[in-house]
């Protein structure tokens, strides 16, 4: 016997019939189609699996899809904007912070979920938020190097300046 659940995903309202059992990770892959969530473990170990609900990182191979009933969920598929990568995004290229990519996705979900709430981290910071993801490639070295840099470059987005005469 299925339940439906209405919950927002990346901004747009999803209405669908799951079966109570059914993992937030597998609705999101098989019934969204949203296959940057990757399934790493199924057993919550990983963290490849890593959106946001209500702006929280969850490992979504331990949440079920009925309990995103009435949240907000973010997967990385939402950082990207017009064709334009996120400074996260961006700054896991620029600093080498990815090799096969695997775990790229829930590392990207843990920084942005960082970032929102320490735009200025440190190194062990930046760690701690990322100790819940596992990366088998590498030394996680220019992981938090991207974290630092994609932290300078949102500082530097979000400063507006003023324009040349104005308030004169």
């Amino acid at each position: 016997m299925g339940r439906s659940i209405s919950l927002t995903v990346n901004g747009e309202m999803v209405t669908a019939d799951v079966e109570p059992r059914l993992l937030l990770v597998h609705f999101i892959r098989e019934r969204l189609r949203l296959t940057g969530t990757h399934i790493g473990c199924d057993t919550s170990h990983c963290g490849a699996c890593i959106v946001l609900l209500d702006g929280v990182p969850v490992k979504s191979c331990a949440v079920l899809a009925v309990q995103a009933d009435g949240r907000q969920l973010t997967s990385v598929e939402a950082l990207a904007a017009g064709g334009k990568l996120h400074p996260i995004q961006a700054a896991f290229k620029q600093e080498h912070g990815l090799q096969c990519g695997f775990c790229t996705p829930g590392m990207m979900m843990s920084s942005f979920a960082l970032l929102a709430d320490n735009p200025d981290p440190d190194e062990e910071e930046i760690r701690w938020a990322l100790s819940g993801n596992i990366c088998r490639c590498t030394g996680y070295v220019n992981i938090v190097k991207a974290v630092r840099a994609a932290s300078a470059q949102m500082k530097l987005s979000a400063a507006v300046p003023i324009p040349v005469g104005a308030g004169s």
